[in-house]
């Protein structure tokens, strides 16, 4: 397997893929958009930093990618909306550099308080200007932090211990708690732009936040108030802050990122109340070898069908907890994979329960499992855990996730249920011990099955009789029975039975089962 490297990188990260069994490192930067897109194909991982642009053409002519990794936290320069689609993990490194961007965040506010960049030049060319340059003091002022992200709650603790007042607002439900340990108060953005003096945003760049900071947000804001953004450009409308600084209703920026990189326009750039840098906010020698360092190593085990971390289009889950719901993971595709072979007319709600154990890990990858196991049937192209939800979604397909930590009848049960416009399936399953893999009902019905390659399920009228007829027309076809598990919901009703064969039923065998004398229902299953 080869890696491509596409931005300059600490070297450790190359040494560390290269001792990553099976995997060739190739360390190419300054590539044109053609020159990637001709060579992306021979590659199953590229690494980035943010001049490099994954295009959906780059990600379309990735025929081998499986990930691509983000030394860094945004992933604004990856098509993420085609990644998903092309089953491609993207994946970025989110705490390697939240100190080093923290800690650029606060100098660029202070450095904007007091005009230090602006007083540097001047005297640097020969002017002494000590009055133009009045700053303010932060103690007592008030700072409104717009993403409370690791980023972010490191930018509110370095503002508490210079006394100021923070508050703090985040696009996700956080608690009191959280907030009070960064010291900051939980508000919403109105509070935020009619309190502050300061507003620094740390949130990713989406369609929902560019230009989340415009005329009319301005225009709410406090008289005066000061903006800092290093997060990601397009975040503040560059245009409409040109016109709020000339408007005086904000008094000074502070921008490290931008709409466009490098700007062509000095518009924003030139503005006397404005310092800018060119997007330095994680250029520290510490950040830029941890986020090598870290992207590596996530990388590498994505390569060797380890864990997956960090990614931001798929589930992530730690080594540690992994491990542990591997058995799971396995169990809810096969799931999936059953009903899909089970059920019948078009699929419309897919329903996943989860009760007991099983709910203290992170349940959205065994989700993802499931629908992997059930979109594999509906899609030509290859499903795999990342796009998976992406094609239930794009087919309309409903997907309800539900936990409960009570027991009922097992340590952990998963509940699948299938509903299509011709009724519904409802399957269940969990482990034995740690890993064994178990079925244990089918609508109204209770048992005790093993999930494995050929299985034949078959409902018949509760008579005697019935399991000795359809053994022996199985030893006609030569179909070796491995295991049998039964269940009934009630004596002299209808009973369903599993068989786990040796060999696959062919559809021969099978029409000939459901001509058998009682035999109400019967499907067979390939996993």
């Amino acid at each position: 397997m080869k890696v491509l490297i596409s931005d300059k990188m600490d070297p450790r990260c190359v040494e560390i893929l290269e001792k990553t069994p099976g995997v060739e490192v190739d360390l190419k930067t300054d590539l044109s958009a053609d020159q990637l897109e001709a060579i992306i194909g021979d590659y199953a991982a590229l690494i980035v930093r943010s001049s490099t642009q994954v295009t959906e053409s780059v990600l379309r002519a990735g025929r081998q990618l499986k990930v691509v990794g983000r030394a860094g936290i945004g992933v604004d320069n990856i098509d993420m909306d085609a990644a998903t689609r092309g089953g491609i993990i993207v994946m970025n490194t989110p705490g390697g550099n939240s100190v080093s961007a923290a800690e650029f965040s606060f100098a660029m506010l202070m450095s904007m308080a007091r005009n230090i960049p602006q007083a540097a030049a001047a005297l640097k060319a020969g002017r002494w200007e000590r009055s133009k340059f009045t700053g303010v003091e932060l103690t007592g002022k008030t700072l409104g932090v717009v993403g409370l992200g690791k980023v972010g709650r490191e930018v509110a603790l370095r503002a508490a211990a210079c006394k100021m007042r923070v508050l703090g607002y985040d696009l996700i439900m956080l608690s009191e708690e959280v907030a009070l340990s960064c010291g900051a108060q939980m508000s919403s953005l109105e509070e935020i732009y009619a309190q502050a003096d300061f507003i620094s945003v740390h949130i990713p760049l989406t369609p929902q936040t560019r230009h989340m900071l415009s005329d009319q947000q301005f225009a709410r804001c406090k008289k005066g108030v000061y903006l800092i953004n290093c997060a990601c450009g397009g975040i503040i409308d560059e245009a409409a802050l040109v016109r709020a600084l000339d408007a005086e209703q904000v008094a000074g920026a502070a921008f490290d990122v931008f709409e466009e990189e490098p700007p062509t326009s000095d518009v924003l750039t030139g503005h006397d109340k404005v310092i800018c840098t060119p997007h330095l906010g994680a250029s520290t020698t510490e950040a830029q070898a941890s986020v090598a360092l870290q992207i590596a190593e996530q990388v590498g085990d994505v390569l060797q069908d380890r864990v997956i971390r960090n990614a931001v289009n798929v589930p992530s889950v730690e080594p540690d907890v992994y491990q542990k719901i591997r058995p799971f993971l396995k169990l809810a595709e096969n799931m999936g994979r059953i009903l899909v072979q089970l059920g019948e007319g078009q699929l419309e709600r897919i329903t996943v329960e989860y009760h007991g154990d099983v709910t203290v890990y992170p349940t959205a990858p065994l989700t993802a499992a499931v629908l992997k196991g059930i979109m594999e049937a509906f899609s030509e192209e290859v499903v795999n855990f990342v796009n998976a939800p992406f094609f239930a979604q794009e087919r309309g397909i409903h997907v309800d996730e539900l936990r409960s930590s009570d027991h009922a009848d097992f340590a952990s049960l998963i509940t699948v249920i299938y509903q299509t416009s011709q009724g519904k399936r409802v399957l269940g399953g969990t482990l034995f011990g740690k890993s064994e893999a178990r079925l244990v009902r089918l609508d109204e019905y209770h048992f005790d099955a093993v999930p494995e390659r050929h299985m034949l399920f078959y409902v018949n009228n509760d008579i005697p009789g019935i399991i000795g007829r359809i053994g022996t027309l199985m030893g006609t076809h030569k179909v070796n029975i491995g295991q049998m598990s039964c269940g009934r919901h009630k004596m002299g009703g209808r009973a369903l039975s599993i068989l786990n064969v040796d060999s696959e039923i062919t559809d021969a065998v099978l029409e000939e089962v459901a001509a058998q004398d009682n035999i109400t229902w019967v499907k067979k299953v390939n996993l």
